[in-house]
């Protein structure tokens, strides 16, 4: 096909900021209706903001109403399921904002759905296509560290600090807390990195008390914290760091470290979110870790003076996740991560959830057996 026809549902911020104008110039989009929450007059002010023809108040009347190739789903997490489903049930390929689902067992049924809709699918683990993540993984495959040993890796971040209602912390909203929001970055990056991962042992905490429900209704407090001890198939084993509580400076409040280490040496990576994106190494036979600067063919242009600036650049510009997987649908073709990779990273989470509240490792297996 010439251009994609593609369907927005959701109208957050986050739509606003990431979607929008990654598609808006795209030369293979072709962007035709947005439907929104419980509020029309904001979904039509959205519409009218980014030039789409169509506004809806309810997805099936989109669906019926408009001849789609794409729908985003950039919704709350409880309607990933639902919104996703019906659009494969038409036919139309989807990309779904991560956590793919609030379990694995929905996560495996609407995996089933696309396989068996037979149309593209992608779950946006935006991290996989930051530059020196991308060059850490390049690095990883060309053998630079040997047999993989171990990984450590650490998300920052302290938006949950103010102890404010948020529906990230609503388990009914977001079926987890970290775990889902940054845990399934980081899970994906072990994923990516080391392979499959066959066992999970973890502790979540609730440290921070939530503030009430706008509407006065109880609701079930979710993780503000969460280590992870992984256990990979071929015998590596990790651990990651997720926290929303951390103070770091600065103006997007987070930070990320990522330690690699195996036979053939260690890899390191630091991005503190406002200059520093670094990725250094140290061979076996050394003894001095050294700056390897992150090539020219990763960078593709971004810009490099903030961390911000690249994100913008890599996420609005360059052909990577929203704007690779247009062109993926408009072409016939098919990008990674899918929904079979959201599927694969909700049975580790809900692995992770299981071993938090019943105190005791459990396999992916396990996790499979029950139905996800």
């Amino acid at each position: 096909m010439e251009r994609a026809r593609i369907g927005v549902a959701g109208t957050s911020w986050w739509a606003d900021a990431m979607y929008l104008p990654a598609i808006t110039g795209h030369p293979r989009a072709d962007i035709r209706a947005v439907v929104g929450g419980s509020r029309p007059e904001h979904t039509r002010e959205f519409a009218a903001q980014w030039g789409i023809p169509a506004a809806y108040d309810s997805l099936d009347a989109m669906l019926d109403a408009e001849e789609l190739d794409i729908l985003l789903v950039l919704t709350a997490n409880k309607s990933h399921k639902a919104t996703a489903l019906a659009a494969l049930e038409r036919g139309i390929s989807v990309l779904c904002e991560k956590p793919l689902a609030l379990s694995a067992a929905d996560a495996r049924e609407m995996a089933e759905a696309a396989e068996r809709a037979g149309v593209a699918t992608a779950v946006p683990f935006t991290y996989r296509n930051m530059p020196a993540n991308v060059y850490l993984h390049e690095l990883v495959d060309q053998g630079w560290i040997g047999r993989p040993y171990h990984l450590n890796l650490r998300y920052y971040t302290g938006f949950g600090r103010s102890g404010e209602y948020a529906w990230r912390f609503d388990v009914g909203e977001a079926g987890s807390g970290i775990l889902g929001d940054l845990g399934s970055h980081w899970v994906d990056m072990a994923r990516w990195l080391y392979g499959e991962i066959r066992a999970v042992s973890a502790v979540m905490s609730h440290i921070v008390p939530r503030g009430p429900r706008p509407d006065g209704a109880p609701f079930e407090v979710a993780d503000d914290a969460v280590i992870l001890a992984l256990e990979f198939e071929n015998g590596a084993t990790g651990s990651l760091h997720l926290t929303s509580l951390a103070h770091e400076p600065g103006p997007f409040g987070q930070r990320h470290e990522l330690d690699l280490h195996g036979s053939g040496g260690t890899l390191r990576s630091m991005c503190d979110w406002k200059t520093i994106q670094r990725v250094e190494g140290c061979r076996a036979d050394e003894t001095t870790p050294r700056e390897l600067p992150i090539p020219e063919h990763i960078w593709k242009g971004a810009r490099r003076d903030t961390v911000h600036n690249t994100y913008r650049d890599v996420f609005r510009t360059q052909e990577s996740m929203t704007r690779a997987f247009v062109t993926a649908v408009a072409e016939g073709g098919r990008v990674r991560p899918d929904f079979a990779d959201g599927l694969a990273v909700q049975r580790v989470l809900e692995a992770a959830d299981w071993s938090a509240r019943q105190g005791r490792r459990v396999t992916i297996e396990e996790v499979i057996a029950a139905g996800g």
